[in-house]
């Protein structure tokens, strides 16, 4: 779904006043009933990822973090059932599952000493069972379990969901026919840094010759598109050519103003391809019916 720049900016200031919950998702549903589900989740997490990199610092000083700590000692004490972390998180507009990982740390620090390793910390926020405090497990499992942005959880699924459109997208080129290698084959030929698929005989869309197409399972914003296309998509572009950009879950319809330079984008599997075996197929009738050509223009790579 694509988005004009205003109202994507509607929902940006809509997203600036929720917290990051489940229940959030619902009042933004409710607020913008026409966006798909899948849209509005991309640009929440997107926004939310941007407020915690402009507030990690000021989370993890040595004062914050035992305030936090002394304030969680304090209060489960006094109610150990309460959700207390993902309280003290959603009071001082923190991702619940990095104020989890922050309150874990500290807590094994005080069981051995040194700071835990990553693979041992990681390994407790994937499954808090491991975690020798059960009264500390489940505050974790809650604060994990009700933040839609952060957190293992959110990792496995947006991995799965980046996956599932691969996925959707080789599809997509086998019903229509079309010879392509994968990122896993174009590896297995030595390229280091490559496209989602190169296509073996380029199409057409709206046009414009496509060589590769990337599959992006998320939605496109200004901060995200300009860091795509200097890391990736530009440098796609000096080596195979021009290209195609599926947003699957829409982007900014004003960010679509690279088409001249060699990059499309789109918003699902386009179904205006023009293959090479159509252009063929069109010049072949065109031969046997001269008098057409000025009825229907001839469509070229």
């Amino acid at each position: 779904m694509k988005l004009g720049k205003s109202r994507y900016k509607e929902i940006v200031r809509f997203i600036a006043t929720l917290k990051p919950t489940r229940q959030c998702m619902k009042r933004l549903m409710e607020r913008f009933p026409c966006q798909s589900p899948s849209t509005l989740l991309s640009i929440f997490s997107q926004e939310y990822q941007k407020l915690m990199k402009k507030t990690h610092s000021r989370h993890h000083t040595t004062e914050a973090v035992e305030h936090y700590y002394s304030r969680y000692l304090k209060d489960v004490t006094e109610n150990p059932s309460a959700p207390i972390l993902l309280d003290l998180a959603n009071e001082v507009d923190f991702s619940p599952a990095l104020m989890a990982r922050i309150i874990l740390e500290r807590f094994l620090q005080d069981q051995d000493g040194p700071a835990p390793s990553k693979p041992v910390l990681n390994s407790m926020l994937r499954d808090p069972s491991l975690i020798p405090d059960p009264v500390l497990a489940n505050q974790v499992h809650q604060c994990i379990v009700n933040d839609c942005c952060n957190g293992p959880w959110v990792d496995s699924i947006k991995h799965s969901v980046g996956y599932e459109h691969e996925v959707l997208l080789r599809e997509k080129l086998i019903e229509r026919g079309l010879a392509f290698l994968d990122e896993d084959q174009l590896r297995n030929k030595g390229y280091d840094k490559t496209p989602d698929v190169i296509l073996e005989v380029p199409i057409a869309v709206d046009g414009h010759v496509i060589h590769w197409i990337e599959s992006k399972a998320s939605f496109g914003d200004e901060n995200s598109h300009s860091t795509y296309l200097q890391e990736q998509f530009w440098s796609y572009w000096n080596r195979f050519g021009p290209g195609l950009v599926i947003y699957w879950h829409g982007f900014i319809e004003e960010l679509d103003c690279n088409r001249e330079r060699g990059i499309l984008l789109k918003d699902e599997f386009p179904d205006n391809i023009v293959t090479l075996l159509d252009c063929t197929a069109q010049e072949s009738g065109h031969g046997f019916h001269a008098e057409g050509k000025t009825e229907k223009s001839q469509e070229t790579m």
